[in-house]
């Protein structure tokens, strides 16, 4: 697994640290968790576009 180094104000890493605590996770473990869940976000934000999109072309070209 690679590490990487991320940067953050220290009262934004205290509330990722508060949160990790109360869930009984690891600062990483939560850290992943929220970046699966803005990836699957993006892509189902993605398909809605294109779905939206293929139906004006759609109307449009009639």
């Amino acid at each position: 697994m690679a590490k990487i180094l991320v940067t953050m104000p220290d009262e934004f890493l205290n509330r990722v640290d508060g949160i990790a605590t109360s869930e009984q996770r690891t600062r990483s473990e939560l850290i992943r968790e929220a970046l699966r869940t803005y990836m699957r976000r993006n892509v189902i934000t993605d398909n809605a576009k294109a779905v939206r999109n293929a139906e004006l072309l759609e109307k449009m070209l009639g």
